[in-house]
């Protein structure tokens, strides 16, 4: 008895408690919204039907989720074996951000009590359709490989299954958000006329697939750092600076593919007009690619102080780029007809609880499983076991 009341820890502290708090005030405001609807917990309006809860609960989400199946690539498919140290951190990251994506889909969605219709009412010719299906699967997916950490102390009967299966899980891990990274950038290609033309490009399917596979390593940075200070676990110089190398040179030919389209277009010039869209275009292209680029070729990134700031550059250049697609790059054609938008109090509140649930769960889950372990421990006996961690 006293051995089960052991078995779950969770150690509660003054930052937990506030990541609480605010989880706690956010399902309230998010009970509220489903009983009264939209109306009474944002501002979105007839002119503005998308704000807030889709740029950040879904678009961002789903691009910051990108390591999973970024790492998956490097390490099982291009057998990068030196990151299989951060591949089970990377995979509950990623598992947890696409949690975020799933309710905030729920919580955005006007009638949310039909979300079932797409299971069942196929729209085949719809962009939504496929980006619904293929999240809706990856996150089973990655539920289904954690499984395969999980149970390693629970269900162990299940370990066998779930490890004999995993080559499988992971081929269908990498490929399915290949397939919704790129269409949530097929969706605003059809805004034509609408985009402002700084982001509306026939290369916005590979310009959203790129940025999530770049700003994946850059986020799993972040997420080392800051859960070091937790789990005491620091995961080894080398390693990070082989993630921040491969998001640079992806993060590189970003960059010329973007400047080259805005060239071909003829539109590279209004990048200078001064307004408050070409404004943030700069911004957005200034710190998230040319300032990390040059922390990078200027070796800021082979101390740790660097590589953290190379990541906080890259990921708050995809946090800006999916905000302006939406908000910003979306302002002048929504504003026309007359709408005004500008994100509620509840709107905030509600977004910054689903991050803090997800934090609180990754720090219970750290703590109760083999995520990162002792410095060493762990992957060299999952190798010889021939285990598959997963992404």
């Amino acid at each position: 008895m006293e051995t089960a009341r052991r078995r779950w820890t969770f150690k509660m502290t003054p930052v937990r408690g506030l990541f609480l708090l605010i989880a706690l005030i956010a399902l309230a405001i998010v009970l509220v919204r489903l009983v009264l609807g939209l109306g009474a917990t944002t501002n979105l309006n007839d002119q503005w039907p998308w704000g807030f809860w889709i740029s950040f609960d879904v678009l961002i989400g789903v691009a910051l989720a990108g390591g999973g199946y970024g790492i998956a690539l490097i390490v099982y498919v291009l057998r990068r074996d030196g990151f299989y140290p951060i591949a089970r951190s990377a995979m509950l990251t990623s598992l947890l951000g696409y949690v975020i994506v799933v309710l905030g889909l729920l919580i955005e969605v006007g009638q949310w009590f039909n979300f079932y219709q797409p299971f069942i009412s196929w729209g085949h010719h719809s962009v939504l359709f496929e980006v619904f299906w293929c999240i809706s699967m990856y996150t089973l997916i990655q539920v289904l490989e954690f499984c395969e950490i999980a149970t390693e102390k629970i269900f162990r009967g299940a370990h066998g299954l779930l490890k004999a299966i995993m080559p499988v899980l992971l081929v269908i891990g990498i490929t399915l958000p290949t397939l919704h990274q790129s269409s949530l950038g097929g969706l605003y290609y059809e805004m034509i006329g609408k985009l402002d033309a700084l982001w509306w490009s026939p290369l916005l399917p590979p310009f959203f697939l790129l940025s999530s596979f770049l700003v994946g390593p850059a986020m799993i940075v972040l997420e080392t750092a800051l859960s070091a200070r937790v789990t005491k676990h620091v995961v080894p110089l080398p390693v990070l600076r082989g993630l921040v190398r491969i998001s640079a040179v992806a993060l590189l030919i970003y960059f010329i593919a973007k400047i080259g389209d805005l060239l071909v277009a003829g539109e590279l010039g209004g990048a200078f007009a001064g307004t408050f869209a070409s404004n943030m275009f700069l911004l957005e292209l200034g710190l998230g690619c040319l300032v990390p680029l040059l922390l990078f070729f200027g070796g800021a990134c082979a101390k740790r102080g660097g590589l953290i700031l190379y990541g906080i550059c890259v990921v708050a250049g995809v946090v800006m780029n999916r905000f302006n697609v939406v908000m910003t790059g979306m302002g002048e054609y929504l504003n026309r007809a007359g709408g005004q938008y500008f994100p509620s109090w509840t709107e905030f509140v509600v977004s910054a609880g689903l991050v803090c649930i997800a934090c609180l769960i990754y720090l219970f889950i750290v703590e109760n499983f083999n995520i990162v372990g002792e410095p060493g421990h762990g992957e060299e006996q999952s190798r010889q076991e021939g285990k598959f961690v997963t992404d």
